[in-house]
């Protein structure tokens, strides 16, 4: 075939793509040389970078649309792939050969048009095989080799048969068969020969399928641990059939009804359920969302249930009901306006009941087997309790009130609840009528919750709570040093939580008495110190909890004291004093940075709360610095005391100059000057300043008069007043001649060092430099600020051409005259 250029360029660049794409990004090592994810990397082959020693691999969503044998490296360690939705149309015959020991195989979501006969035979150790929304229509797989197989879902496909391969009968680990959203509408006695050979116990899921008729007898002596019929019938009338067709069926646990999020339906066949009588189950799972006018009789098929949960239905009373081996009953959302009776249940071992809606709980009596009892979140107002509530019903051991509206009690309400271990009433308010004898006879208790419960704890104790490990009563309030006593006779407590509790200090004797103290919660009140963490007590804490107080900072001696054992320690959302006053508290948090939690939010405060930042970035080496610092500048103090008076008289003339420039300084043409110009040079250039300086300047037309040290300075006054009142501030420009005998002058040098100091108070060139002589540029650096100023500013230099001499001179003249 011939191509055009067009059709050639258009082809090439498509392989660019597909090249590029298949290059993709960098997969993401999660455990490293074991498992990886390249989820999303718009890939079209197995990356060749990933080790042989790999053995979990996601490479879902990607591009793949066919598998062969080279697709797949030789990965002999892999155990999991998931290849969910890669587009995969087709699967060669061996397609998996490199990949051999997978253990779970995934292929979710794969427009699979081609299944290669045995493609999946190679796979001997397979045990878990996902063909979920893969256009599968039939369970008729060659997979006779996978004798391990443990899980098989092939939900949401076209199969309109549950027939499963002979072969399969003899797959002993075989236990699950997810169906869910398939195309089944009739199941016939040979659908489940295979089911019925397995003969051990399986989970068999077939929501979501619209079942019609199930032949009688079908699953007759076949044994589930689970079946799962929720949303499963096309009509009321095909359910109640279907049901009754399952006699003989041994099931565990049985789910049918519908899905929470369906609508609710108005049925108008009310004993749609009848049909569960004909079925042998121990547990039953319903999510009811039919009503109907008629009475609807939920209960009447599961009077032979170990355990019942009832969710979302639409009931009104739950009438006496000769229930011979219940033990778990679970209601929610159901409806009903008062927790029913039950007190005909003997074999009654649990009872869960919430409601959306206000409910009215009398009681319940004579349940001697009950033990766990969670009436939570049901708005209930409980006028008494707890031990009126449930006479005759001596062995709970768990019960929870919590997320109601108001409960009150009344002298010793526990009286006959002695073995109570477990006790809630968190987010309840109490109202306690007798605080005496609150918790007496609670001698077995091991947990207590009584957070937000309003309670005042001015006259309650903990008296007889031996045994309490866990005590929770955060967002309460205390007034005083109430801990000091509440906690006394706590000796067995492990957990405490008094976090938002608006406590302000903890005294030292607080804790007394509770040596096990493993966990304790302070989030949220007002502690500004912590010393009482140093208590004896508490060495065995493992983990303190004080985010959200007034912690600033934590002593040094407090640090040292903190129990050996704590491996969490929450400072989090406290406004900690980063200074260099506190190195030692930061310095801890840097180097605890493996106990303490939410580390990102223990923050430094700061005058403005956008520019907080995290402890551990303080800089420490700064404050070290500055405390070295702060030494050395004390004892320099101490010196510079000292030896201040010497360098006043030795530098008497510095201290007159800047007294000069700081306090009465005016410049030339502010003050009258009593020369043009101060020469600055050596005494070695005297002979050339007299004959060629002096004798063009002085005599010229018009003169300039000049001043000169060995000629205008005044006799008996110092040198260095003589440089600043004759020189420089008594003349108008400063001519300074450079040559070697003026690099080597001292004199010289602080001259020039004087007159830039001028140059700087007026900010104009009233310097002129005159090169004598040529001088090495590295040797102008002796004299500070002259290499500069020979770079930044125009010079003259002198020359023995008649020529260059007579510019010379006029230059050097124009430059004195100008203002």
């Amino acid at each position: 075939m011939i191509m055009s250029n067009g059709e050639r360029m258009i082809f090439l660049s498509s392989i660019f793509i597909l090249v590029n794409a298949g290059q993709g990004q960098e997969c993401t090592e999660l455990i490293k040389n074991k498992e990886y994810s390249c989820s999303g990397r718009n890939l079209t082959c197995i990356p060749g970078s990933l080790p042989f020693s790999v053995a979990s691999l996601d490479f879902s969503f990607n591009f793949l649309t066919s598998l062969h044998k080279r697709v797949f490296p030789v990965m002999l360690n892999l155990q999991l792939l998931d290849l969910t939705r890669c587009y995969i149309r087709q699967i060669e015959k061996d397609a998996f050969y490199n990949v051999k020991n997978l253990m779970t195989l995934i292929l979710t979501g794969n427009p699979i048009t081609y299944l290669a006969p045995e493609c999946l035979n190679s796979l001997y150790k397979l045990q878990r095989l996902v063909l979920v929304d893969v256009r599968l229509e039939s369970l008729q797989l060659q997979i006779n080799n996978l004798t391990k197989l443990q899980d098989l879902k092939v939900g949401t496909n076209c199969i309109q048969s549950m027939t499963l391969p002979s072969f399969m009968s003899t797959f002993k680990d075989f236990s699950l068969l997810d169906l869910h959203a398939n195309n089944i509408s009739i199941i016939r006695m040979d659908h489940t020969a295979v089911l019925r050979e397995i003969g051990r116990n399986m989970t068999l899921i077939l929501s979501r399928n619209p079942l019609i008729h199930i032949e009688p007898g079908a699953f007759k002596d076949v044994i589930l641990r689970e079946l799962h019929l929720l949303a499963a019938f096309i009509s009321f009338n095909a359910q109640k059939e279907c049901h009754k067709a399952l006699t003989g069926l041994t099931v565990d646990k049985l789910f049918v009804g519908r899905y929470r999020m369906d609508e609710k339906i108005k049925v108008s066949v009310p004993d749609y359920l009848e049909g569960l009588c004909s079925i042998n189950f121990n547990e039953i799972y319903l999510v009811q969302k039919e009503w109907s006018d008629s009475e609807m009789h939920l209960f009447r098929c599961m009077v032979n249930a170990t355990k019942i949960t009832i969710k979302k239905a639409y009931m009104n009373s739950m009438k006496h009901i000769p229930f011979h081996r219940l033990k778990e009953l679970y209601l929610s959302d159901t409806g009903l306006s008062v927790v029913p009776f039950i007190s005909h249940i003997p074999s009654l071992e649990k009872l869960v009941m919430k409601s959306p809606f206000p409910i009215t709980f009398t009681g319940v009596s004579d349940l001697p087997l009950l033990q766990y009892v969670d009436l939570s979140g049901n708005m209930l107002i409980l006028h008494e309790c707890c031990s009126i509530l449930f006479p005759r019903t001596p062995n709970i051991q768990y019960l929870n009130l919590s997320q109601n509206s108001e409960i009150t009690f009344v002298n010793e309400p526990f009286s006959a609840l002695d073995l109570l271990e477990v006790l809630d009433f968190h987010h309840t308010k109490l109202v306690i009528v007798f605080y005496f004898g609150f918790f007496k006879h609670l001698r077995n208790l091991k947990y207590l919750d009584i957070s937000y419960t309003r309670v005042h704890f001015n006259t309650l104790t903990f008296q007889d709570l031996h045994n309490l490990t866990v005590l929770k009563m955060a967002g309460n309030s205390f007034s005083g040093d109430k801990l000091s006593y509440f906690l006394q006779n706590l000796t067995s407590l492990e957990v405490l939580d008094i976090s938002q509790c608006g406590i302000e200090k903890v005294s030292m004797r607080s804790f007394t008495g509770t040596q096990k103290l493993r966990h304790l919660y302070l989030s949220r009140n007002k502690l500004m110190v912590l010393d009482f963490l140093t208590q004896p007590e508490l060495t065995h804490l493992t983990s303190v909890y004080i985010d959200k107080n007034s912690i600033t900072t934590i002593p040094l001696d407090v640090l040292q004291k903190l129990p050996m054992n704590l491996s969490e320690f929450d400072l989090s959302s406290n406004s900690i004093d980063c200074s260099c006053s506190q190195t030692d508290f930061i310095l801890w948090i840097i180097q605890k940075q493996n106990i303490l939690k939410q580390l990102e939010n223990i923050r430094c405060k700061t005058f403005s709360a956008n520019t907080d930042f995290k402890a551990i970035d303080f800089d420490i080496d700064y404050c070290v610095h500055k405390k070295r610092l702060t030494i050395v500048l004390s004892v320099i103090c101490v010196t510079f005391v000292v030896v201040l008076a010497i360098l006043l008289y030795k530098f008497w003339f510095y201290v007159q100059y800047c007294f000069i420039l700081f306090s009465g300084y005016r410049s030339p043409g502010q003050q009258e000057c009593s020369y043009d110009a101060f020469v600055i040079f050596s005494s070695y250039d005297e002979a050339w300043v007299m004959n060629e300086l002096m004798e063009n300047l002085e005599n010229g037309v018009p003169p300039i008069q000049l001043c000169l040290h060995m000629r205008d300075f005044q006799a008996g006054k110092s040198i260095a007043s003589n440089i600043i009142d004759e020189g420089i501030m008594g003349s108008r420009k400063i001519i300074v001649v450079v040559s070697q005998h003026f690099i080597d002058s001292s004199w010289c040098r602080f001259e020039f060092e004087l007159a830039q100091s001028r140059f700087l108070m007026e900010r104009n060139a009233n310097i002129i430099i005159i090169i004598l002589e040529d001088v090495a540029e590295r040797k102008t650096k002796k004299v500070f600020g002259l290499h500069k100023h020979l770079k930044k500013n125009t010079y003259l230099k002198w020359s023995r051409d008649p020529l260059s001499n007579m510019r010379f001179w006029i230059r050097l003249r124009k430059a004195i005259v100008a203002t």
